[in-house]
């Protein structure tokens, strides 16, 4: 068996040794070429510190920082100077050379003074800038201007009223015919211009006192109160002679109490006889309900928005030309009221 064979591990160990002398060696070597190679002198002038340009400089801006320091914003005219922009923001259209000082020209966009524009952080230099919803509460910078609301908030914003719509008439028509009386007993027959139609029952009469009709269209709806004889001068005939009218009371809760005198007419005359239920479609152009409509009848009260528990708007009375509308101001408690002309809103109430 040869020495190395037998001697095999402290060789190896002391192969192992020389090699980490060579890289000892190689690596002290390089030292000296970091200069040359990058051009880095790898001892400062302190101690232990790397030779970096301006490197005695961060000491005094590490000082510097711990010194108490404010910006002083300076005044001209009393007007505090704006610290981060040297700019005119705005330039007369009509001469494009000169500038525009909000706090001291003339109203942009009258009645709108230009220092609301400011309060309020909204932009005047837009042709339609009081059209403009900055909120999206359904009103124009002009209206909230107008009422003294927060055209940022869409909380904030003028009674809801001013932007109710009257789109439609939406009524129904309709005729009682009082048929021949037996003593003070009639029977009756109902139609309206949706083609609905009733009678009272075959053979029997209603009484004074007594709800009609009992079942179908308008079942329980009115009461006959009982009839009366007039002479009267017929228009046609210049004769005077004998009508005989039936009373009914409606028991309708819009019209519960309303008292209607119907006389005994020819079928062919039911037109001229007839009453209206009345009822309006209303549209809310504001607060997320752009588009939306409400049927209401006349002599009810609805809520803004509609789906409110107030109901405090009252549908006073409706015709297919306009509506009114009668309400408590939500600031002074007064009651007011509106008229809406159709496909139009109410005139600005403040």
């Amino acid at each position: 068996m040869s020495w190395f064979s037998q001697n095999y591990e402290k060789a190896a160990l002391g192969g192992a040794a020389v090699a980490a002398l060579g890289f000892v060696f190689l690596g002290w070597s390089k030292v000296g070429s970091v200069t040359e190679d990058f051009n880095v002198n790898t001892k400062g002038s302190g101690k232990n510190n790397p030779a970096v340009a301006s490197a005695d400089l961060v000491a005094k801006a590490v000082s510097s920082l711990s010194l108490s320091r404010s910006l002083a914003q300076e005044k001209v005219d009393e007007r505090p100077v704006d610290l981060f922009t040297g700019i005119q923001l705005f330039i007369a259209r009509t001469d494009p050379g000169k500038t525009v000082d909000l706090f001291k020209s003339a109203p942009i966009h009258p009645p709108i003074p230009n220092i609301w524009w400011i309060q309020n952080n909204l932009d005047p230099g837009f042709a339609d800038s009081p059209s403009r919803d900055a909120d999206d509460d359904g009103f124009t910078n002009l209206e909230e201007y107008l009422a003294k609301t927060d055209p940022k908030d869409p909380k904030s914003h003028p009674p809801l009223i001013n932007k109710l719509k009257y789109e439609k008439d939406d009524s129904l028509n309709w005729f009682i015919r009082p048929g021949f009386p037996d003593g003070d007993a009639f029977t009756f027959n109902y139609g309206d211009n949706q083609g609905n139609k009733n009678r009272s029952k075959t053979g029997i009469t209603v009484k004074p006192g007594e709800l009609f009709f009992t079942d179908g269209v308008m079942k329980n709806r009115f009461k006959y109160l009982g009839m009366e004889k007039r002479n009267e001068m017929n228009n046609a005939t210049h004769v005077e002679m004998e009508m005989t009218y039936a009373k009914i009371e409606d028991q309708v809760p819009n019209k519960i109490g309303t008292v209607y005198e119907i006389p005994q007419f020819p079928e062919g005359r039911a037109q001229e006889f007839s009453k209206y239920d009345r009822s309006a479609v209303l549209s809310l152009e504001a607060v997320g309900n752009e588009g939306k409509s409400e049927t209401f009848k006349e002599n009810t009260s609805f809520g803004l928005p509609f789906d409110s528990d107030k109901k405090d708007y009252l549908l006073k009375k409706v015709t297919p030309d306009g509506v009114e509308i009668e309400y408590t101001d939500p600031v002074s408690g007064a009651k007011k009221s509106a008229t809406i002309h159709k496909g139009a809103f109410p005139e600005l109430v403040p």
